[in-house]
């Protein structure tokens, strides 16, 4: 549901507010959700204070994100203190844990908490594939370690999307995962793509590719969704907002 418009709109938020919940550890998504803005939205970042991990195997990968899951309601209660709308998850591989199930749980938990809707990046990608159409087989790229892309594949094998082929980036630690370059991500793309995918998808927020996954879309000749511009053209739809933005892809341009 559309948020209701506000008795006495913000000046500058006068269509939505939106409370951004992110690591205190990511670089990217607070500038990559304010190059998506459209006017009369403004974005709030909260962030979920987690220490630098050395994300160096799976064991303490998984532990580092439960750990950013387990502080996300500090963050939460200290975003409402401005009285938002709408919440945005800048956080991805937690919304993926449990399949289906175990999102759709963990996303009405935070609901519950803040008395608001909440965004989050896996149910999100669903959505873009909707728009999209067409879309039953994907490639993934990320920066976790294998055992989290097996939660990414398990949540999408449960809304009927195969993941034919993935790559992790294994990043060292959060903060490292800001520092790929493109010259990797284009290598990967390309190791990534074939005729037995419908779209390339990259997850992991502070992995940054909102305007270069626009640009890989027409080279490749086909979707490559950035989870950043993903969750936020979601966040603008789910609160009636339609504006269209180039530059970030045909998610934002064209649906």
């Amino acid at each position: 549901m559309p948020v209701k418009p506000r008795p006495n709109p913000d000046t500058q938020g006068y269509r939505a507010l939106f409370g951004v919940l992110g690591p205190s550890t990511n670089t990217i998504v607070q500038p990559d959700f304010d190059d998506l803005r459209v006017r009369g939205v403004t974005n709030h970042y909260s962030r979920i204070v987690v220490d630098d991990a050395n994300a160096i195997s799976d064991e303490t990968f998984m532990a580092g994100t439960l750990e950013i899951s387990n502080n996300t309601l500090d963050a939460v209660r200290g975003v409402l203190t401005c009285n938002p709308d709408y919440l945005v998850m800048g956080m991805s591989a937690v919304t993926f844990y449990g399949g289906a199930k175990g999102a759709e749980q963990w996303r009405q938990n935070i609901e519950d908490a803040s008395g608001l809707k909440l965004c989050t990046g896996s149910q999100s990608l669903i959505e873009a594939f909707k728009a999209y159409g067409g879309i039953k087989k994907i490639a993934v790229i990320s920066p976790y370690y294998p055992s989290a892309n097996a939660h990414v594949a398990h949540f999408m094998s449960d809304h009927g999307i195969e993941v034919v082929r993935d790559t992790c980036l294994k990043c060292p630690s959060w903060t490292a995962i800001a520092q790929v370059p493109t010259s990797t991500l284009r290598d990967e793309l390309m190791k990534l793509d074939g005729d037995d995918v419908d779209a390339l998808v990259q997850v992991g927020t502070n992995l940054s590719m909102v305007r270069f996954a626009a640009a890989a879309e027409d080279w490749l000749g086909k979707p490559v969704i950035a989870i950043n511009t993903a969750t936020y053209w979601n966040a603008l739809r789910q609160n009636g907002i339609k504006d269209q933005k180039t530059g970030f892809g045909r998610l934002m341009s064209d649906f």
